[in-house]
């Protein structure tokens, strides 16, 4: 059988919820005491250096085999790190974004007219062109311009920085950027060489906690090559070209040993060769060497059960993996865990996931939990990308067509209707 790391965030299965509505589901946002969180019970991960040969695990590419053909694939962002609406976004090869679900904080970008309601299809968010590079509800195009919309940290000024909800895409005030990361209230750029970053740093996810708010900050970081990709929730990600993965702002969220709570410096993670990461909210997840490291929020629950998570730890799957998506820590009402979740794609373009599948979303859809990493039949394609939410999953497949299964109470699914699960993987209707 193959076992992962994860076993114990549903010591029993009997204690998964698997109600069809989600309103008979409330969960929020579990948090950290930082009182009592400790910064592991676990081994440091064994780089991949001392692991063996290295992996070739880069993701597939997207080859297009017809228009419409998406290359890039997002989940979209809430108002906040408790909201409940799901939804996704891809970046089509026509340079525009498409986005279907949720849209109570105007994830969606369709303007006035499209006010605030959700959408079981996919649409182009209005007025964006020219799109070279996405994050949740952020697009950079080919000149470096930075348009976002939903909600989030994308209005500033010498009084301080605004968090709105934008229906519309909107101009950041920056130079021309190379890279941009959304997270709920705090935000990042590359703009040449340095990365800055803004908005809320309750959790010092942009620098020393002298400001709950700040405006963009050119940060320092420990020098090595060039960004390659970025993550921000409660703490901030900053993958490198050279394989390095830097980490700071809510521990253990960061992912390393370090004896502040939070920890605004930034730091390298014990890991070598990462090639790529994923950050929601407060738990993380990384590629080495074809293997998933996966770390987060400790979580306690009224029955006693606790969770450590704070170094990356190992996730045991049938093929090496080219990339993982994780979702972000959540309880139900009553105090009891709701399971995460976890997807990856191996290096041969095979979608496996485990964790919370009350809505199907993990496969086969009979189980409220999944503990091994289960390979999810019925995509007609090899995969490049997947990405994961609380309910529902969604593959981004070689050929640029892109497919869900799970639950669709926001229309998440983009298969038209915005009810019911689907444990099959549904193919979205592009624009």
């Amino acid at each position: 059988m193959v076992a992962t790391f994860l076993l114990a965030a549903c010591a029993t299965a009997a204690g998964c919820s698997s109600s069809d509505d989600p309103d008979e589901r409330p969960f929020e946002d579990a948090g950290v005491d930082a009182s009592s969180a400790t910064d592991a019970t676990v081994d440091a991960p064994t780089s991949p250096s001392d692991a063996g040969p290295v992996v070739d695990a880069g993701p597939l590419p997207v080859v297009c085999a017809s228009r419409p053909c998406a290359t890039s694939l997002v989940t979209t962002l809430g108002k906040s790190a408790d909201d409940r609406g799901e939804g996704f976004c891809v970046l089509l090869d026509d340079g525009t974004v498409s986005c279907w679900g949720a849209n109570g904080a105007g994830q969606l970008g369709r303007g006035e007219d499209g006010g605030l309601v959700d959408s079981a299809n996919a649409g182009k968010v209005v007025g964006l062109s020219g799109v070279v590079s996405l994050d949740h509800t952020c697009a950079i195009d080919g000149s470096g311009g930075v348009r976002c919309w939903g909600t989030g940290p994308l209005r500033w000024s010498d009084a301080g920085v605004t968090t709105t909800t934008e229906t519309t895409p909107v101009t950041l005030d920056l130079p021309s950027a190379t890279k941009i990361a959304l997270g709920y209230r705090t935000a990042c750029a590359v703009v040449g060489d340095d990365v800055s970053c803004w908005g809320d740093n309750t959790n010092g996810q942009i620098g020393p906690l002298t400001e709950t708010f700040r405006g963009p900050q050119r940060l320092s970081l420990p020098s090595g090559a060039a960004v390659r990709a970025m993550d921000v929730g409660s703490a901030t990600f900053v993958l490198r070209e050279d394989g390095s993965l830097v980490t700071w702002g809510a521990n253990p969220g960061i992912g390393r040993v370090s004896p502040s709570f939070p920890d605004p410096q930034p730091r390298l993670v014990a890991l070598e060769g990462v090639t790529t990461t994923d950050l929601a909210y407060d738990n993380g997840c990384a590629t080495a060497n074809g293997v998933g490291y996966c770390w987060g929020a400790r979580v306690n629950t009224k029955k006693g059960t606790v969770l450590d998570r704070a170094l990356p730890a190992p996730v045991i799957a049938p093929e090496p993996l080219a990339q993982i998506a994780t979702t972000r820590t959540t309880t139900l009402s009553s105090g009891e865990l709701q399971p995460y979740r976890w997807c990856g794609v191996s290096t041969s373009g095979s979608v496996y996931c485990w964790g919370l599948n009350d809505s199907g979303q993990a496969r086969p859809g009979t189980q409220d939990f999944v503990y091994d990493a289960v390979k999810v039949d019925g995509l007609p394609a090899t995969a490049a990308q997947v990405k994961t939410t609380t309910s529902t999953t969604c593959a981004l497949l070689t050929t640029g067509k892109v497919y869900c299964w799970g639950g669709n109470y926001y229309g998440q699914l983009g298969n038209g209707q915005n009810r019911g699960k689907v444990s099959d993987p549904t193919e979205v209707v592009l624009p």
